[in-house]
C-alpha cells in the first residue's frame, strides 16, 4: 500500500513539470481550473491562430481575421466529431462492434459572461479573457499570451560553465521570465535512451531557478532539465520544458581565464567602461586539415571542436562582466545560436558584420543598461576605397600600382562602426571601431592601406553623427607594434620610406606618406609581449585603442601567465579556446 501511494505522491509533479497534453487537461480538472486557448492576432495579419488542448493533441487553428466567429466555432465542432468517430472506428476494428455517427459537440465562446454572437468576426470576437466552451470542457482565451518562439538547451553541457538556453519570446520580456532548473536523479548516459525517454525516467531534483545555470561537479553524468514560462510583467503564457540530449561533463579544470576573473567580479561603475577585444577563432578555420596538422597539431582533437570551444568562450566573456565587446572571427551561426542568447542573458546586445564571400564575421556586443544603439556604418574596405569619394587621393596612389590595387580589391575585410549614446548622460556618444586586418606576414603595406581607408571613414562618421564623440578601435589588426599600422595610429603619419610599403616584394611596392585623420591614439592595453601565441609564432598583434584626451585607462586586466599560455605547449589548448588571448581595459570615460 505504502509503495503504491509513495508511487502516485511521485506521479504528480512529473505531470505538472512534464506537460503533455493529456496531462495538462487531467492536471487542469483535478486543480479545478480552466486549460488555457492561446489566440495570436495581429493588426494587419490577414489571419489568426487558435491553440487549444484537445483530448490527447494540441490544435492549431488558422483562421481569418474577417470571417464569422460562428464557422471558426462550427469548425471546431466538426473537428471534435471526426475524432470522435475515428477513435469509434478504431474501436470497431478491435471489438467488430458496429459504430455510430458522433454528434457535434456544442461550442460557445462567452466574454463577461454573455454569449459572443456568431456574427462578430474573429478579430473582434476572441478577447482576452473570454470563455471558450467545448461541450463539457471550458478555456480560458489568452490573446498574444507571451510565447516562447524558440527554446533551445545546447548541445554540450560541462560542469562549471554556463548553460545559456536560447530562448526568443512573443509579445513578452525575456527578464520577466521565470526559470527552474533540475537535475536527474539517476545517471543515463545513453544518447538513445536519453531522446526515447526524455523527461520521464528517473525523476528530478530541482537545483537552480535563473536564466542561466552553471552546473557543478555534482552534476557530473546527469542530464539537466529546464521548465520555463514566458512572460509579460504578471502576464503568463505556456510553459516549455527542455531536456538536455546528454549528461553534463567534467570541465578542464583551470583554464587561463581564471585568474583574470579575479580583476572583473563586477560590473565597472560609471564613468568607467569595460572593453574587451577578442579574436575568439572562427570554427571554420578551427577544424581545417591544415589547423589540425599544422597550424595547432598540439590541441587535443575534441578542444579544437566548436561545441567545447564554445562553453570556454562563453564562461570567459560572462566572467569579465564587460560593458563593450568587440569579437573577430565570429561564426554566423555561433554569433545566432550562441554568443546572442549567452551574453543578452548578462545584459549584452550585440550586432554582427558578416565577411563578404565568408562564413565569419565581426561582432560588437554592448551592455544595454549603460548603451543605446545609434546607428552603425560598417563597410567592406576594399568597396569603399573604390566608391567613396572620400578616398579619392589614396584611391588614386594605390592605382600607380596594379598589382598592388588588385590585391587590396581582392580582400574581403571588413570595419564594423557601431555610435552608441550613454544612458548615463543621455546626448554624449561613442563611436566604437571592429576590425580584423589582412593576415598575411608579408601584407603590410595592404594593412596600410586598410587603416587609411578605415580612418578616414571613421573621421567622416564621427563629424557627421557624432560631432566630438571619442573613438574606441579594437581588432586584430595583425600588426605588431613596430609596424606602419601601429605607427599610423600612435604617430598619426607613416612616411614613404617605412619598410611595410614593400614588404611583399618590388612588385608591389607602393611609396606613399600616409597621414592619419585623427590626433595620436593610445593604445590601452600598451604592446604586451604577445596576444597570440601558437607554435610557430607568437607576437602582440590585438589592439584597443583610444584618444586619451577622452579617455584614460583606469584598470588593464592582466594577461594570463606565461606558464599558463605554455601549460599546453601552446593556443589553443584544453583550458584556452582561441589562438589569441582577449585583451580586457577599464576605461575612465570624462564626464
Amino acid at each position: 500500500m505504502l509503495k503504491h501511494l509513495s508511487t502516485a505522491y511521485a506521479l504528480l509533479p512529473r505531470c505538472l513539470l512534464s506537460p503533455t497534453p493529456r496531462s495538462l487537461s487531467r492536471t487542469c480538472r483535478l486543480l479545478g481550473r480552466m486549460e488555457a486557448a492561446v489566440v495570436r492576432c495581429l493588426p494587419g495579419e490577414p489571419k489568426l491562430t487558435i491553440s487549444f488542448c484537445l483530448g490527447e493533441s494540441q490544435k492549431h487553428m488558422l483562421r481569418d481575421q474577417d470571417e464569422a466567429l460562428g464557422k471558426a466555432l462550427t469548425r471546431i465542432s466538426n473537428t471534435i466529431a471526426k475524432n470522435h468517430t475515428k477513435a469509434k472506428k478504431s474501436k470497431k476494428n478491435r471489438d467488430q462492434e458496429p459504430s455510430e455517427a458522433a454528434e457535434p459537440a456544442v461550442v460557445k465562446l462567452f466574454f463577461r459572461g454573455d454569449e459572443v454572437p456568431d456574427t462578430l468576426p474573429n478579430s473582434e470576437a476572441w478577447q482576452d479573457g473570454a470563455v471558450l466552451q467545448v461541450g463539457e470542457v471550458k478555456y480560458n482565451i489568452q490573446r498574444n499570451a507571451p510565447t516562447f518562439t524558440t527554446a533551445e538547451l545546447p548541445v554540450s553541457l560541462m560542469a562549471g560553465f554556463p548553460v545559456c538556453p536560447k530562448l526568443e519570446v512573443e509579445f513578452g520580456n525575456l527578464q520577466d521570465c521565470e526559470f527552474m532548473w533540475f537535475k536527474e536523479n539517476s545517471t543515463n548516459t545513453s544518447p538513445k535512451a536519453a531522446k526515447e525517454f526524455p523527461a520521464s525516467d528517473g525523476g528530478w531534483t530541482q537545483v537552480g531557478c535563473e536564466r542561466v545555470h552553471v552546473p557543478s561537479n555534482q552534476d557530473i553524468g546527469f542530464r539537466l532539465k529546464l521548465h520555463c514560462t514566458p512572460k509579460d510583467g504578471n502576464r503568463s503564457g505556456r510553459s516549455k520544458e527542455l531536456v538536455s540530449e546528454g549528461a553534463v561533463e567534467a570541465g578542464p579544470g583551470v583554464c587561463t581565464c581564471d585568474n583574470r576573473h579575479a580583476y572583473t567580479s563586477k560590473v565597472a561603475e560609471w564613468p568607467v567602461v569595460r572593453v574587451v577585444s577578442y579574436n575568439i577563432l572562427a570554427d571554420i578555420y578551427a577544424q581545417t586539415d591544415l589547423s589540425k596538422t599544422v597550424l595547432y597539431p598540439y590541441c587535443a582533437p575534441y578542444a579544437l571542436q566548436l561545441d567545447y570551444r564554445q562553453n570556454l568562450i562563453k564562461k570567459e566573456l560572462a566572467g569579465y562582466n564587460a560593458d563593450i565587446i568587440c569579437l573577430q572571427e565570429v561564426d554566423k551561426g555561433v554569433f545566432v545560436d550562441s554568443l546572442t542568447p549567452a551574453l543578452d542573458a548578462y545584459g549584452l546586445d550585440g550586432v554582427f558584420r558578416l565577411k563578404e564571400k565568408q562564413h565569419e564575421g565581426l561582432a560588437t556586443f554592448y551592455r544595454r543598461s549603460k548603451f543605446r544603439l545609434l546607428s552603425r556604418h560598417d563597410i567592406m574596405l576594399s568597396e569603399a576605397l573604390m566608391s567613396d569619394p572620400l578616398h579619392s587621393e589614396l584611391l588614386e596612389k594605390v592605382s600607380e600600382n596594379r598589382d598592388l590595387k588588385d590585391k587590396i580589391l581582392q580582400r574581403s575585410t571588413s570595419l564594423q562602426v557601431t555610435v552608441l549614446e550613454d544612458l548615463m548622460k543621455p546626448g554624449r556618444k561613442v563611436c566604437v571601431a571592429n576590425t580584423h586586418l589582412y593576415w598575411h606576414p608579408k601584407g603590410g603595406n595592404v594593412r596600410l592601406v586598410q587603416m587609411g581607408v578605415a580612418l578616414q571613414h571613421l573621421s567622416h562618421v564621427i563629424s557627421t553623427v557624432a560631432p566630438g564623440a571619442p573613438l574606441v578601435f579594437c581588432g586584430d589588426f595583425n600588426s605588431t607594434p613596430n609596424s606602419g599600422v601601429v605607427q599610423l595610429l600612435g604617430e598619426t603619419a607613416v612616411p614613404q620610406q617605412h619598410a611595410d610599403w614593400s614588404s611583399s616584394g618590388p612588385e608591389e611596392t607602393c611609396c606613399m606618406e600616409l597621414i592619419s585623420t585623427f590626433p595620436p591614439l593610445l593604445s590601452a592595453c600598451g604592446q604586451p609581449a604577445y596576444t597570440n601565441y601558437v607554435g610557430g609564432f607568437h607576437g602582440c598583434l590585438d589592439y584597443i585603442f583610444i584618444q586619451p584626451e577622452s579617455m584614460q585607462v583606469e584598470q588593464v586586466i592582466p594577461l594570463p601567465s606565461h606558464q599558463e599560455v605554455t601549460t599546453y605547449k601552446a593556443l589553443p589548448s584544453v583550458a584556452h579556446p582561441s589562438d589569441h588571448i582577449a585583451l580586457v581595459c577599464d576605461l575612465r570615460w570624462n564626464p
